[in-house]
Parts: C-alpha cells; structure tokens; sequence
C-alpha cells in the first residue's frame, strides 16, 4: 500500500499543459474531484501500480473535459437530444445483454467504448468504423484483462461495444465508476446521497451532443445501472427520456456485484475481498431499490415512458421481451434487426448470469434471512421472484 498524495492543482496542471487547453467548463467538477483523490490517499489502499493507474485516468478524464469544452465554444451544438432510450436496472440484472442486443438496431444510436474513452476530435462518419482509436481502446481493454484476469468473464468488453454512461460522468467526477474500481467510501457516500447530479447529467448532454456533432442526429440508446440512484436528475434533463428497468432478485444481485467489484478492484490494489465489497455496497443497493420505487410514487416518470424488464424472462425468451420493448417504445422491429440481433447473442451467449458460477452469497459473509426481509418491499412492488441462495 502506498502512502502516495495525489494534487489537484498538479494533475489539473498536467492535463491543461498536455492539451494547451485551460478552460474546464462549468466549475463543478472540482468538488466531486476532490472528494475523490481524498479517498484514494485515505481509503483506497493503492499499490504502486494503482497509483500510476489513478494518475493516468483522472489525467484522461481532465483532458476529455478540456477538448470537448474547448471545441464546444468554438461550435456550439445545435442538434437536440431527443426521446433518449435509457436502460437502467441494479448491476447484473441483464441491462448489459439487452443493450447489447438492442445496439444491434441501426434505427438507434449507442455510444461505442472507443468513442467514448477516445472522444477527441469527435467521430467522422467518414472513417467512422475504420478510426485509429478503435486499436487503440482495444488494444487497452485487452490490457486490463491481463492485469485482472478473468475480468471480461463477469462484464464483456470490446471497443465496438456499446459502453455505459458511468464512462461518460467520469470526467464530471460525479460518476459511479470510481466506487465500483476504487474503495472510496466517502466519495460514494456523498455521490450517492449528498450530491447534486444536475451537472453530471448536464454534463452527459454535451458529451452526446459532442459525438454526435459531425453526423446526422439518431435517437440515443445508453444505459447504466447508476441511474438507478439518481432518476430524478435523469428526468430533470432529459424529461422525453424512455426508462426500461431491469429486475432480479437484490441477493443475486448483492452477490454477483461484490464478486465483481471486489476483483476490479484488484488492478489497483492487493487489499480487495468479497465481503469488504459486500459491506460498502449492500446499503448503496438497497438505496437505489428504494429510489427506484419513490420514482414511481413520485410520478418521476411518466408512465408511457415507462418499462419494466424481469431477468428471468429475458433470459428465457430475450425476444419476446424486445418485441414488447419495442411496440411500447413505438419502433419497428424488423426482420433484419432482429437476425442482427440474434447473429451477435449466437455469437456472445453469455452464461445466463453466472450464478454459482462466479459468485455465490455465501462468500458475502452477509445474512441472507435479514436481507430477504428487506428486499421484500422492493420484490413485492415489481413482482420479483427469489432466486435460490447458494
């Protein structure tokens, strides 16, 4: 573990002396940024390496904010966002099948990782799908599986794979990405409860309007679980956005999170277990159910705007479940789609989840009657059914 001080003023420094660039947009970034190297001195328990990791990626997530702030003064967008598809739901509850699936429509426009971690100069349909950075991003995602391996079995990657919004926040540094790869307890503690998401979510607009600034506008589909905490702020942005919400059992999920969380988090660190990632998420978890069912109490979402997923179903009949999607949303599914579609689940079937596979809850160390009893509201309210504990 290393006792290493990381300097805002010095990492800003970097990043503006790297891009010749100097002006880093509405000043919200800086509290959530601050919060965030606090904990990774104080908390984080970083190897040397991890150190180096963190350096590197607020170093990226800085200069990201500078270019597309830079480049939107010299060109403000003019294209809206419109009726934006988010798919949003408790980690490891299909949202990352369903959009992947669903990213197969042509009809739609989702945010490829490459694009995403390489934004800067924004894409041009003319070299669209033939980009140096497409290399690039892969070349770097095959990385990380060298350093954590087996990471790609929990969460599949791929440069030309759709990426989450929890990438796009981060250079917001109000973002769930960094309590998911790094233990920072008091930043997710703020992110979480305390903090103003308006500017991340203001934020996440200009990020789609810089990558769609070079090409005809399409409807956009994004997803990420961390929406889930934070509904209302999406809805504040983004009030034409269509919600699908994925649902499966809160003890799977709290397994199958903590397993995940706690071997990402081992590229930065060798102080990472089960049941340390089980006690720092379990609350946050049952925070963001609650948050899910207060939306619908608080008429949050409209209701023509709103869709509900079981995991269940979509893993024992994923088209059926699109069909439905799509007539709600109004879309034709066509016969083309649909073979794209089936062309990529063929080719990425996945293994339904994992369950007793990668993760069980007995290595939670939590108490699965005491969280049966708490999820019983959740599970009640959108019809949830139990999945066996093992």
């Amino acid at each position: 573990m290393t006792s290493h001080r990381f300097d805002r003023e010095e990492l800003v420094a970097a990043a503006m002396s790297g891009t010749g660039l100097d002006d880093l947009g509405e000043p919200t970034w800086q509290e959530g940024l601050d919060r965030l190297l606090d904990d990774l001195v104080d908390e984080a328990r970083l190897h040397e390496l991890g150190v180096e990791i963190v350096k590197a990626e607020v170093d990226a997530y800085l200069r990201i904010r500078l270019g597309i702030t830079a480049l939107r003064r010299q060109r403000p967008p003019t294209a809206p966002i419109e009726r934006p598809i988010f798919i949003v739901g408790q980690p490891r509850t299909g949202t990352t099948i369903l959009y992947d699936l669903m990213a197969q429509d042509p009809q739609l426009r989702a945010p490829l990782s490459w694009e995403v971690d390489r934004p800067l100069p924004p894409p041009d349909p003319e070299t669209y799908a033939t980009d140096e950075r497409i290399a690039e991003v892969q070349a770097r995602m095959e990385m990380a599986d060298v350093l954590i391996p087996g990471f790609t079995d929990f969460h599949p990657t791929g440069a030309l794979r759709a990426q989450e919004c929890v990438r796009i926040t981060g250079s917001a540094f109000r973002s769930m990405i960094f309590n998911t790869q790094y233990r920072v307890p008091n930043y997710s503690d703020w992110l979480l409860r305390e903090a103003d998401m308006a500017p991340a979510y203001r934020w996440h607009r200009q990020f789609l309007q810089h990558l769609q600034s070079l090409q005809s506008p399409q409807r956009w589909l994004l997803k990420s679980p961390a929406h889930m905490w934070h509904l209302d702020a999406l809805l504040a942005e983004y009030p034409d956005a269509m919600i699908i919400q994925t649902h499966r059992d809160p003890l799977t999920v709290i397994a199958s999170v903590s397993a995940l969380v706690a071997h990402l988090r081992r590229m930065a660190s060798d102080e990472t277990s089960v049941p340390d990632a089980a006690a720092s998420f379990t609350d946050d978890i049952f925070l963001g159910l609650q948050r899910s069912i207060d939306a619908r109490d608080e008429h949050v979402i409209p209701a023509a705007q709103d869709f509900h997923v079981h995991f269940s179903q979509l893993v024992s009949d994923p088209f059926a479940i699109i069909g439905r999607i799509y007539d709600h949303l109004g879309l034709e599914l066509t016969g083309e789609t649909e073979a794209r579609m089936r062309a990529f689940l063929d080719a990425n079937p996945g293994d339904g989840g994992g369950a007793g596979s990668r993760y069980r809850f007995a290595d939670t160390g939590l108490d699965a009657g005491e969280l049966r009893e708490r999820a019983r509201p959740y599970q009640n309210r959108f019809g949830v059914e139990s999945e066996p504990v093992r």
